[in-house]
């Protein structure tokens, strides 16, 4: 049965970085595209990044472009996040979702087959 794990969230001051982890267990990541999703308390969930099978296709909502890595280690089946010089309107719940493809459709993955349960992340001082 496939489900995904999210870790790494955290409490962090305005400006520090968080790494965040998506761990896929009863399922290989190695053919699909990978995102990462957020939602802030009362805002819809909102695509933030999605990195291609082979991890050679990037792409990043404009919010994050520049502050946000999405990166894969597909030996280890896990997609990371690097969140850099963090906002307070980073804060959210942050999900990873697998996609049926090995593209992303922009900066989300294509026909989302699995979401993981998600991790808080607080920006504050």
């Amino acid at each position: 049965q496939l489900q995904l794990v999210e870790s790494g969230g955290g409490l962090v001051q305005p400006g520090g970085s968080l790494r965040l982890s998506c761990t896929a267990s009863g399922f290989t990541l190695d053919y699909y595209a990978i995102g990462w999703f957020r939602q802030a308390p009362g805002k819809e969930r909102e695509g933030v990044s999605c990195i291609s099978s082979s991890g050679t296709n990037t792409n990043y909502a404009d919010s994050v472009k520049g502050r946000f890595t999405i990166s894969r280690d597909n030996a280890k089946n896990t997609v990371y996040l690097r969140m850099n010089s963090l906002k307070p309107e980073d804060t959210a719940v942050y999900y990873c979702a697998v996609g049926r493809h090995p593209y992303c459709s922009d900066y989300v993955p294509s026909d989302i087959r699995s979401w993981g349960q998600g991790t808080q992340v607080i920006v504050s001082s």
